[in-house]
Parts: structure tokens; sequence; C-alpha cells
């Protein structure tokens, strides 16, 4: 029986995405509070949503470099450190300008984590297992979303948006303490058994890898590579209709003439759909059909290409004004998402060559944070002051059809990238 001590990084690595998405989400629940004291409109409101984004953006290709060069687990330390500390300076920001700073700071602290966990995960994980391990923090994401909207909801109606914020910061800063006490790579980490060991290596993960001494393919190399750019802009289409999902959910049901607390349980569905498929279809069952011997490409292409035809779902939501109708739309469009985000989410780690995990999720999530700058913004102007997203739920289908043609024709295959050393010799 071979121990399991690598899926409890698993379930920490979940747990600080749950908790990063409730520093994120928090503010889209304050939308009418901040409308309220600061007088934002609903374009300034898709900037101050975004804010976070540019910071997160500018961060992804140096984290993914600085990742590659000093590990997972200094770069984690720091970062949890940093965003808790972010939502703590927006608990208190007396003016616009400054809750603004606080989100930029908050993208600072919270750009390393999607790279740094797909670089854990190819450390602690087989390939036969790494679909459904990365779907413990992918699947985070969605979850946060379905019950953070209506705790933070909670909090915000009784005790006002400034302590929704400082609870979301007390609760950061715990698990900060949380990471510095049990994250390890492999190769630290006295708790792992020589059996485990050589069975998470024996399935083409990489448990002693040596971040501090190697820094792998140079970043322009892995920026001309088709399969790189093809997963980059799947995944930026992606993102680009989860942050409209992410930022302005709460608002367009309230639009539909709902009150906050309708439109917070409104909201939490799609996200609790997306949840699900995203553990039993993005995760275990890719990871189930890989182990029966199908054909790794097969699987994962068919989920990545399958969930975001399911995507365009978030179509059918333009076309009604029915708050039942239009749950159902984006619940079967985010759980088509949400099936293939874990699967992407897995990618970095199984084409990268070595030691280049780390500049290929920053890579991709450079991509998606691009994305997410830009759909809270357009979203802001396609509803303007009459709040009708039917221009912002078509723009998203459109962006979709894009990303399935990034999938399909140039990521292809999922093989590793060659060695630059092969390339020139």
């Amino acid at each position: 029986m071979i121990p399991r001590r690598r899926w409890r990084i698993a379930v920490l690595l979940g747990i600080g995405v749950l908790i990063n998405y409730f520093d994120r989400v928090n503010v889209s629940v304050a939308h009418d509070a901040l409308h309220n004291e600061f007088g934002v409109s609903n374009v300034a409101f898709g900037y101050i949503v975004s804010a976070y984004n540019w910071t997160y953006a500018a961060l992804q290709l140096p984290m993914g470099v600085l990742l590659d060069r000093f590990g997972v687990e200094a770069i984690g330390r720091i970062s949890a450190f940093l965003w808790s500390l972010a939502s703590f300076a927006a608990a208190v920001a007396p003016g616009v300008s400054s809750f603004v700073g606080a989100r930029l700071l908050l993208g600072v602290g919270e750009a390393p984590t999607f790279p740094a966990n797909a670089k854990a995960t190819g450390y602690w994980f087989p390939r036969q297992e790494r679909s459904f391990a990365t779907s413990f923090f992918d699947a985070a994401a969605k979850f946060a979303s379905g019950i953070g909207v209506p705790l933070i909801g909670i909090v915000l109606i009784h005790f006002g948006w400034r302590l929704s914020f400082a609870a979301t910061g007390l609760v950061s800063f715990l698990y900060f303490l949380a990471f510095y006490i049990v994250y390890r790579d492999p190769k630290d980490d006295r708790g792992l058994t020589p059996e485990e060991w050589e069975f998470i290596k024996a399935g083409g993960a990489n448990p002693d890898a040596r971040t501090k001494q190697t820094k792998g393919a140079p970043l322009v190399y892995l920026l001309r590579q088709r399969k790189v750019l093809g997963l980059a802009i799947g995944f930026a289409a992606y993102n680009y209709c989860f942050y409209l999902f992410l930022t302005w959910l709460p608002a367009y049901f309230s639009a539909l003439h709902m009150n906050l607390q309708h439109s917070i349980l409104f909201t939490s569905v799609p996200w609790l759909f997306g949840t699900i498929t995203d553990l039993l279809i993005g995760g275990w069952l890719v990871d189930v059909l890989v182990r029966r011997g199908h054909r790794e490409t097969i699987v994962r292409q068919s989920i990545l290409v399958g969930g975001m035809v399911l995507g365009l779902a978030v179509g059918g939501a333009a076309f009604t004004r029915n708050p039942y109708m239009a749950a159902l739309w984006i619940s079967l469009s985010l759980g088509g998402l949400s099936a293939a985000a874990p699967v992407a989410w897995s990618i970095p780690s199984l084409i990268a060559p070595r030691d280049s995990v780390g500049k290929i999720g920053g890579i991709v999530n450079f991509g998606n944070q691009i994305s997410g700058i830009v759909a809270p913004i357009a979203t802001g102007y396609f509803a303007g002051p009459t709040n009708s997203f039917s221009r912002a739920f078509g723009a998203a289908a459109v962006i979709l059809l894009g990303g399935i043609a990034g999938y399909i024709f140039l990521l292809g295959r999922i093989e590793h990238v060659p060695e630059p050393a092969a390339i020139s010799s």
C-alpha cells in the first residue's frame, strides 16, 4: 500500500486557492456598498474589479522565472503573506484611490498562486494522478464563489463591507501560517517515505527537482512554441468567461430585479455546479481513463474542447430575462468550462521542458490575466447605465470560439516541448 502523503499537499493548495478567491470575489459582493459609499458607477466598478489583475498580469512572466529559480516554498510564503496584508488594507481604505491600491497589492501577492500550484503538482504527483490533484485547487476557485459569495454577503449585510474584507484578511493570514508550516518540496519533506518517493517518480513526477541550481528553458524559447501559445490562447478564452462570471454575476442577477439576498443565492448555483464538474469530470474521470490505458491526448483534449464547447451556453443567457433560465444557461456554461480548467492547468507540467513548468505557467497565466483585466471592464461598458448584459454574454461566446481553435490547432498532441539543446543540435 503506497502512502498518500502527497494528497495533503493537494488539500493544502486547494485551501489556498479557496481563500485566494474569497479575497477576489468579495469586491463583486460589495458592488452596491461601494456605489453607496464612493459613488461608483458600473464603468468605474469594472475598472476597480480589474485593478487586481493589472499587477497580477504584469508579474506572471517574471514570477514564472522566479518560481523556477527559487522554488514553490519560498515564493509561496511571501505570496500568502502579501495577499493577507492586501485584504486588511482594503478594509481600512478611506477612498477609491487607496482601495484600488489595496487591490493592486492583492494582485502582487496572488500572482504566483496558479503557476506555483502547477509546479508543485508536477513535483508531487505522477501523470496518472495529476488531473485529479490539479482539480483540488482549480475546483476550489469555483467553490469559493459558491460558498464565498453567500458567506461574504452575510458578513456584509450584518457588519458592513469593511469587516467583510477584514475577515478575508484574517483567514488569509491563517493560511500563510499553515503554508509556512506544512509545505515542503518532496526532496525536503522528511515525512515522505521511500516507497511514495519511488511511486511518484516512476509516474513521471519530478520529486528531486533542483529549483535553485537550474534555470530551465529560456522564456523567449518557450514563447515561440506552438503548444505553449495554443494552451495560453485557449486558457485566456476560458478566463474571459470566468472573470465575467466572477466579477459581475451578483450585479447581473440584481439587474433582473432581485434583492441582494436572492442575487447572492442565484450566483452561488452555477459556481457549485462548476465545482462538481471540475472535480468529477476534469479531475477524477480524466485520471481514471488515463490509468485504464486510454490515449492521454485524446482523453485530455476531449475534455478540454468538449468543456469549452459546452461553455458556449453562455450565449443562451443573452436571450432571457428570466432568472431561472439565466441560472440554467450560466450553470451549463460554467460547468463545461470548469471541467476543462483542471485539465488545462495539468498541461504545463506535462509539456514543459526540464525545470520550466513555472515559466509556462507564468506565460499561461499572463494571458489569463489579460482576459481578467478586459472582461470586467468590457462588461461594465456593455452593461452601461441600463444594466443590459446581452452583449457581454454574446462577446464571451465569440471569444470561446477562438479558444477552442487554439486548443485544437496549436496545442494538439499533449507531449513535452523539445529541450532547447535538442533543437539547436
